[in-house]
């Protein structure tokens, strides 16, 4: 198959005390490097992430999403950008923290060649892991072009969720990754005397996490009084993501209330839905946040 790889290497590695993923040792190899090699039929790779830190071979491509730690979806519209327009059928997608990720891109690229937009891999538990797949790349540039104006912080779900993607079943094991020093001891790699305190990390396409968030919202909308509300969970902490980074952390519950409210005010009209209205309300915040004239 005629494919291209993109790595994704540039997250904060948060609860690893921001010690660099991709710099992890397997026995004599760098996690980056397993990730590379599990992706050497590529004809061409990018690895998305910081080029001061990255060590990759020669011939691949080393691009930042801008901003820095502007997310997945970020990392995947630059990675696109820099393979321009001699870009092959397909994309191989790949977060360089699966260090028995080789196993699963086998049936993948099989799969991909069947399937309408792509194929993704399927863990153990039936968890789809979007950044191990293989999409048609006319598809996923498609995708990204859909949500050009809000890739920062978007999560790779929201990304995707127009495409139809087969589903594919991986070896057990092949897409489990390395979040924390925990992991990373599981898989025989080298650990500090004394690893940093490990702390939370907002992943956007923690499955579990957003369950969490979505049983916690039909709760809260329960209490509230307000049972059935539609809220769009993505585009919520989409918004939250883009005030704290452009603004300060402080002003992004602050700015999710106010546009909260401002919906719920011109909905109580009657002359449009509550969807719409926060829509409209939360691309004004997204536009001021963005803006010089804040």
């Amino acid at each position: 198959m005629n494919f291209d790889a993109i790595v994704l290497a540039g997250g904060r590695s948060s609860r690893l005390g921001g010690e660099p993923k991709a710099a992890l040792r397997i026995g004599d190899r760098a996690l980056l490097t397993v990730t590379l090699d599990a992706a050497a039929g590529a004809r061409r790779t990018v690895v998305v992430g910081d080029p001061a830190v990255l060590v990759v071979p020669a011939g691949a491509l080393v691009v930042r999403e801008s901003p820095a730690f502007a997310g997945p979806a970020a990392a995947i519209a630059a990675g696109l950008a820099a393979l321009g327009d001699d870009c092959s059928d397909y994309l191989l997608v790949l977060a360089c923290d699966m260090p028995a990720i080789a196993g699963a891109v086998p049936p993948l690229l099989e799969r991909a060649g069947h399937a309408v937009d792509g194929a993704i891999a399927v863990d153990e538990t039936g968890s789809p892991q979007y950044l191990a797949a293989v999409y048609r790349t006319a598809s996923l540039a498609a995708a990204v072009r859909s949500h050009a104006s809000r890739l920062e912080n978007l999560s790779v779900r929201a990304l995707l969720a127009g495409l139809d993607l087969a589903r594919t079943t991986v070896p057990p094991g092949s897409t489990s990754d390395v979040d924390t020093w925990t992991d990373a001891a599981r898989f025989g790699i080298d650990t500090p005397a004394s690893p940093p305190k490990e702390t939370p990390m907002p992943a956007q396409d923690d499955d579990e996490k957003m369950a969490a968030l979505t049983r916690w919202s039909s709760r809260l909308s329960v209490e509230l009084g307000v049972d059935g509300i539609d809220v769009d969970l993505d585009a919520v902490l989409a918004l939250a993501g883009t005030v704290a980074h452009e603004v300060m952390r402080p002003a992004a519950p602050l700015t999710t209330y106010i546009v909260g409210y401002a919906a719920g005010l011109a909905a109580a009209g009657g002359s449009i839905t509550p969807r719409a209205a926060f829509e409209r309300a939360a691309a004004a915040a997204d536009a001021l946040a963005r803006s010089d004239d804040r």
